[in-house]
């Protein structure tokens, strides 16, 4: 995969993809960090590549614009929690501790994000462990390993073995929104399908899904802008 870049203030790099099943040229410019991919069909050349992203230079430039900046988490900056803006500052003692709007956090200016972020990892693996077991027993299962990455693609899921995968950036949402896909996780352990029975399972765990599945799909990205290290 090569790239290209349009000049001017700022510059604009795109990565080019090509792929065999593309019918045409097309652009993309990723809602999470404004990274621009143009995927080629094939025999298409890089020159008409370059052409085609010129002619809509105004359109990347409009898209790129309107992405909010990264929020980069440290000393004087806010960082949600569970669903509150708390501001972060320089705390005493050894642990960050919360009060109900500041995170106090001990320790060099320059490890503030990473310990923010440590103890965020420690909160949600609390909360989503209490909610899975909760639900999970709600509908008489039982599921496998419980893992947290920081995932883009997906907020949770689950295995055919009935292992379950969250995303620990799910505790800077409100918490019924955390319930919320840990009940969508644990319901496939009934349903390991998106049927109509399936919604019944998650409905039962979680009447208001809709809702919060709703409040993802507008405030989920700006989680992931969040940036707690270079």
């Amino acid at each position: 995969m090569g790239r290209i870049a349009l000049h001017g203030n700022p510059e604009i790099e795109i990565a080019l993809r090509r792929s065999a099943r593309a019918r045409r040229l097309s652009l993309r410019v990723s809602r999470l960090d404004g990274r621009v991919t143009l995927t080629l069909p094939r025999g298409v050349s890089t020159r008409e590549a370059i052409v085609f992203a010129r002619e809509r230079e105004a359109w990347l430039r409009g898209h790129i614009a309107a992405i909010d900046p990264e929020v980069r988490v440290g000393i004087g900056a806010a960082v949600p929690v569970e669903g509150r803006q708390l501001r972060i500052e320089a705390g005493p003692g050894r642990q960050v501790t919360s009060t109900i709007d500041r995170l106090l956090v001990p320790g060099p200016a320059d490890r503030a994000g990473a310990r923010v972020q440590g103890w965020l990892k420690a909160r949600a693996r609390d909360r989503i462990a209490a909610a899975c077991d909760g639900h999970a027993a709600r509908i008489g299962r039982t599921y496998g390993k419980l893992s947290l990455r920081d995932t883009r693609s997906r907020w949770g899921s689950c295995s055919s073995d009935g292992d379950l995968m969250l995303s620990w950036r799910l505790i800077m949402a409100p918490p019924a929104v955390l319930d919320y896909v840990c009940a969508h996780e644990v319901a496939h352990l009934a349903e390991m399908n998106h049927s109509a029975a399936f919604w019944a399972v998650v409905g039962g765990l979680c009447p208001d899904w809709r809702r919060h599945r709703d409040w993802l799909r507008e405030h989920g990205t700006a989680l992931h802008r969040v940036r707690f290290t270079d």
